[in-house]
């Protein structure tokens, strides 16, 4: 076979393409008389073990053999594939280099294994031409990912020539993307040896802006400067601050599940880690997506100074920030820095008191979209345990319903939506029970 030859879709890690090179030399060299048959046929028992295990990882069914080659080429971040992500099909010489990998993975996908199994007397290969996965099967790839990259397979399957599978493939780019980017809607940064990766989260929370019950006045001001980003106009920076347990952060899960068709991923940041966020602002800034940098419960006492490397990389540093990079935090505190009392006292020692004071509210500042969640008061907060308890199911009177949930208030925290839920999960779990 010609997998040498590839020039577009190559340089596989080491996991990745073991599989291809390994299948490949045994599709060339079967007949080989001076390689051993029982070592080919180990080397062939050893690819139909690994892909069982690919199986078993990322949940595929049917023809393995098939999902194996058509996630090597959604995964495959290269010139073409990036240029056509969101966006679809570009012009230029790229096309008919794309066009001579694509003939070459056609011949791989269209393989006809029946002789080489009888050479090398290989038996249970059908187990991984018609492969039935359990619900529980994938480590990987949740649901979602698994059925398009199943079903870009079969698509492959009934692409007549080369040029219409490469056309698939293209089509597949342009609605989905390519790549950990393409594929996942949220990441988190690891900081190793290797340097700074940005890695999916495999499984987010599916949460939605219609579960927030109420707060539409700040979730609409949060739509409104998200649309704006996602559709190219100019957006601002977003600081959601308030009380805990209002939805702050569960409006941004929110976000990242809405606007995923449209290209938006979100990239979780850990205080600790603001000083690798040159770094991943490097690897994304050249993408066709548009990221949210996200940054959950962002507050700094007196002596913490990372806030100062967050400033930098919102809009403090020589190099322009990226337009498709927005930071979204949020907060408990408006101000983000500690204040205190004593401050005001220690500004007669002072030269400059009106500049401590600037420093402090300099970050804040750079937020251009702020908004506020309050806490409910009690009509607000008997409203949202009715609405939960009607979508839950709950069977309750409501005078009971909106009793309890009194008395579970007054010892759970108190008037929010969280505590709302956390009473309607009770509920549903004495039901269950």
């Amino acid at each position: 076979m010609r997998e040498q030859e590839l020039i577009v879709y190559k340089d596989f890690n080491e996991d990745e393409g073991s599989l291809l090179y390994d299948m490949a030399w045994l599709m060339e060299n079967y007949r080989n008389e001076r390689v051993s048959r029982e070592e080919m046929s180990a080397l062939m028992y050893d690819c139909i073990h690994r892909l069982l295990e690919l199986a078993g990882n990322h949940g595929f069914y049917g023809n393995l053999w098939h999902c194996y080659l058509s996630n090597l080429l959604v995964n495959n971040e290269n010139s073409y594939s990036k240029a056509c992500e969101i966006r679809g099909a570009v012009e230029g010489t790229i096309n008919q280099a794309v066009l001579h990998d694509i003939i070459i993975f056609r011949e791989l996908f269209d393989y006809d294994f029946s002789d080489m199994l009888k050479v090398l007397r290989i038996q249970g290969f059908d187990l991984i031409t018609d492969y039935v996965s359990s619900e529980s099967e994938s480590k990987v790839y949740n649901s979602r990912i698994r059925e398009r990259i199943c079903s870009l397979a079969v698509k492959f399957a009934g692409n007549h020539t080369p040029e219409e599978m490469k056309d698939t493939l293209t089509e597949f780019y342009r609605d989905y993307g390519v790549g950990r980017f393409g594929l996942h809607k949220a990441f988190r940064v690891v900081h190793d040896e290797e340097g700074v990766k940005v890695v999916p989260i495999l499984n987010i929370a599916h949460v939605h802006l219609d579960d927030l019950v109420g707060y539409e006045i700040p979730k609409r001001k949060l739509i409104e400067n998200t649309e704006a980003f996602v559709s190219g106009r100019r957006a601002n920076n977003c600081l959601l601050f308030g009380d805990a347990g209002t939805g702050k952060s569960s409006s941004i899960k929110a976000i990242a599940n809405e606007y995923y068709e449209k290209g938006l991923r979100i990239i979780e940041v850990y205080k600790h880690q603001f000083q690798d966020l040159n770094d991943v602002i490097a690897q994304i800034k050249n993408r066709n997506y548009k990221f949210i940098i996200y940054m959950d419960d962002l507050s700094f006492e007196d002596f913490e100074i990372e806030y100062k490397y967050l400033k930098a990389v919102i809009e403090g540093g020589l190099e322009k920030k990226p337009e498709n990079v927005l930071i979204y935090a949020t907060s408990n505190r408006r101000h983000l820095v500690r204040e205190k009392f004593s401050d005001k006292e220690d500004r007669r020692d002072d030269l400059h008191a009106g500049d401590t004071v600037q420093e402090k509210l300099s970050l804040v500042a750079r937020f251009g979209v702020t908004i506020f969640f309050a806490a409910p008061d009690k009509k607000e907060y008997q409203a949202i345990v009715r609405a939960l308890a009607e979508r839950y199911h709950v069977t309750i009177p409501e005078e009971e319903l909106l009793l309890e949930a009194n008395k579970w208030e007054l010892t759970h925290g108190g008037l929010s939506g969280r505590t709302a839920q956390q009473f309607i999960d009770y509920l549903l779990g004495r039901q269950e029970d």
